[in-house]
């Protein structure tokens, strides 16, 4: 009998424990979306729109409900700048999925899913970038990774928590955080019923000696409330400003609390040789078990007052 209670209770316990983020998935994850197949994910590309479909497969399975303009999508026209090139506007989407809990306001969970592509849009520190394929697993495989299992755990968890949820994958971040200021400006939820943001951008290459950075801070005088006790198998440290980084910096010029993860910087950024070999996926586990912990205090304070970091 005691054989068979054990039995019923490790079985009942396992689709909780499924739900967590696992390193084997983040792996999966990041090998597709910076395979050489994707040849780098550049906005306006063939890859870039099956970067696009990959994301919206999976909401999809998490049974999120479409928030874009058509269906999970909302399409604008990218403009590459930064270099002249023949083709410089490019159709571009946001992949945008909501769990709805019933509740007055919603947080942000994103990440940039495009890259460089071949290096022929600009930002490249290859020195001869053009042809070769930016496969951008730190930038920002990582980030979509880390976007895709926050979207698992908070869907899948069996818990109402008291604020929906917004997951979006950005398009267009490469070419000026394009996609994140589209949404602001053409938004498919009111802004003034967004709490906070929270940003996943470069999270894949842990150094044990920096720790995993966490800005934002000091965007609302709720944050050292919630990170209070919090404690983690992996260093982090906090930074306050939150007007920089990635897409997180254009819900900060909206007055928009934020938080952005991030892992620093590497000599591979922005250069062919940001390979997914190159991932510490065990350490994305760690670093997305602490956003959780993190976003579940947050959700249990009331609705976050903006501050501007000086």
């Amino acid at each position: 009998m005691k054989r068979y209670v054990f039995f019923l209770l490790f079985i009942h316990t396992l689709p909780l424990f499924g739900q967590d983020p696992s390193a084997k998935r983040i792996i999966k994850h990041i090998r597709y979306l910076a395979s050489d197949k994707m040849q780098g994910r550049g906005t306006g590309s063939p890859e870039n729109t099956k970067a696009a479909r990959y994301v919206e497969k999976y909401f999809k399975k998490y049974g999120l409900k479409p928030l874009g303009t058509n269906g999970y999508y909302q399409s604008f026209t990218a403009k590459v700048r930064r270099i002249v090139v023949p083709d410089s506007l490019r159709e571009a989407r946001n992949v945008i999925g909501f769990l709805d809990n019933g509740a007055p306001y919603t947080i942000v969970i994103g990440a940039h899913y495009d890259h460089l592509g071949l290096g022929r849009q600009g930002s490249s520190l290859d020195s001869i970038p053009q042809g070769k394929i930016h496969n951008g697993a730190d930038d920002n495989a990582s980030g979509v990774a880390g976007l895709l299992e926050m979207a698992q755990y908070f869907a899948k968890n069996d818990v109402t928590e008291p604020y929906n949820i917004l997951f979006m994958a950005f398009g267009a971040e490469e070419l000026g955080l394009l996609g994140s200021r589209y949404f602001l400006n053409n938004p498919t939820i009111p802004l003034d019923k967004l709490n906070f943001m929270v940003c996943m951008d470069m999270i894949g290459r842990y150094d044990p000696q920096r720790g995993v950075g966490i800005g934002g801070y000091g965007t609302s005088d709720t944050w050292p409330i919630v990170f209070k006790g919090v404690e983690s198998s992996i260093k982090f440290f906090t930074d306050r400003a939150g007007n920089g980084g990635s897409d997180n910096a254009a819900f900060y010029a909206k007055q928009i609390p934020v938080l952005f993860f991030h892992t620093g910087g590497h000599p591979d950024y922005h250069k062919p040789t940001d390979d997914p070999d190159k991932i510490d996926a065990t350490s994305e586990e760690a670093i997305l078990k602490l956003e959780i912990k993190l976003i579940e205090n947050a959700m249990q304070q009331p609705k976050m007052t903006f501050t501007a970091v000086k």
